[in-house]
């Protein structure tokens, strides 16, 4: 050991200053012992000086090196720095790894300290409460987030729930916030984009909401006719039987909610599309026929342009998704009005296409025709036997054919719905 070594040279030292004093007088013995004295103190100070100056410094590429018990001190010194500079790095890089993992979460993290200012937060969160990630440090989270429902939440400190929090900057969004203590004064705030999922909770509850309406109103006319016929068994005929055409007509309107539904939720599911190769100008001549019938000589029917193109996919969804455009067209154009249907190649592109001289629609309505029961004249809709279904029926298919609908359309003036196939759906 360096400690054992020091010991055996100071007490050799001691010996021959003992022998010197001995064989030479006691005066140069202790001459002697005073320079080995004088000479190890100026040692132990300059090591001590250089000790000192390396602690204002300290790098483990400059830790000095000595003799004796000061190796063995600069040697443990070079371990622990060494050691400590390992564990720095690693610690330094588990930090990063940290911080990198929670700037890339898609939810909002923000760490909080017992006052409720922003120590640390990530882009999500940056993105959703509209904060700065450097200027914002140190600032009070509800001085910037000014949502009075955020303040009580915070103050009430009953953090077993979330929080839905509603934003318009930087855009409109519905947040879930909520806050988490992790120690005894830091606390995480996290916040999640629930928008959609809010939006998809708001369609399903107008969805049941239209869909219980839609059959409240036909099951009602139905039931009152039953009653009306069950407490006036001596009807006449012909009441009778308008009674029993009505109640037919109601039970049909109903029969076509619900396919719609079913081939909707059909289309939602997300089933494999079964492709073939589609003769649009054989099945153009099948809409014509159908739309004439359906007119039933109201209206000018005609065919305005057909290619010779095919297209490859479903034969029967396009025959459903072209057919309810045509239909539209003809339930509101007045008697008197023409129809055109059309299909054209433009460049590699097919268009379908079906021209009205109808009622036409106002700018704001345009946006929203394929949301499921948006009507723009609910009671004229009904009149006309429209489910309010079909054009988000169309919506589906032509999202399943990769396909894009583009409605032209003037009020009192008629309406275009164009539809434009891919290149590589067409065949010329």
């Amino acid at each position: 050991m360096v400690w054992l070594r020091s010991v055996i040279y100071y007490l050799f030292v001691t010996l021959v200053a003992l022998f010197t004093g001995a064989v030479a007088g006691v005066e140069w013995g202790l001459g002697f012992a005073l320079a080995v004295t004088l000479i190890s103190l100026w040692f132990h100070l300059y090591n001590l000086g250089r000790l000192h100056y390396w602690l204002q410094h300290p790098r483990v590429d400059n830790v000095p090196g000595s003799l004796l018990l000061w190796q063995d001190v600069f040697d443990r010194l070079y371990d622990q720095v060494r050691h400590q500079k390992k564990a720095k790095e690693r610690l330094s890089a588990t930090v990063d790894r940290f911080m990198s993992a929670g700037e890339a979460l898609p939810d909002g993290v923000i760490i909080l300290d017992e006052y409720d200012r922003i120590e640390w937060c990530n882009p999500a969160a940056s993105h959703h409460l509209g904060l700065n990630q450097l200027a914002d440090v140190g600032q009070q989270v509800t001085h910037l987030v000014r949502h009075p429902p955020l303040r009580d939440y915070l103050k009430n400190q009953d953090f077993s729930h979330p929080l839905m929090l509603r934003v318009t900057r930087p855009q409109e969004q519905v947040l879930s916030v909520q806050l988490v203590p992790f120690d005894s004064t830091r606390k995480l705030l996290l916040s999640r984009d629930i928008t959609s999922l809010d939006r998809v909770q708001t369609v399903h509850r107008d969805f049941v909401a239209n869909v219980s309406h839609e059959l409240r109103t036909p099951l009602t006319v139905v039931g009152g006719f039953i009653e009306t016929m069950q407490d006036m068994p001596d009807l006449d005929a012909g009441t009778r039987n308008q009674h029993l055409q009505l109640m037919h007509d109601q039970t049909q309107r109903m029969q076509r909610l619900v396919e719609d539904l079913l081939t909707l939720s059909r289309l939602e599911s997300g089933q494999q599309l079964r492709e073939e190769e589609v003769d649009v100008p054989q099945l153009l001549q099948q809409l014509l026929t159908e739309a004439e019938g359906l007119s039933q000589g109201r209206h000018t029917v005609s065919i305005g342009a057909i290619a010779r193109a095919k297209l490859i996919g479903n034969h029967d969804e396009l025959h459903s998704a072209f057919g309810n455009l045509v239909s539209n067209a003809i339930r509101y154009t007045p008697a008197g009005g023409s129809i055109t249907l059309g299909w054209e190649l433009r460049g590699e592109q097919g268009h379908f296409f079906v021209r009205d001289t109808g009622i036409g629609l106002a700018p704001e309505h345009i946006p929203r025709l394929t949301e499921r029961f948006y009507r723009v004249d609910r009671g004229r809709s009904r009149n006309t036997g429209g489910t309010g279904l079909g054009l988000a029926i169309v919506k589906h298919i032509l999202q399943r054919h990769q396909a894009q609908m583009v409605i032209q359309s003037k009020l009192g003036e008629g309406s275009e719905f164009a539809v434009k196939f891919p290149a590589q759906r067409t065949l010329d």
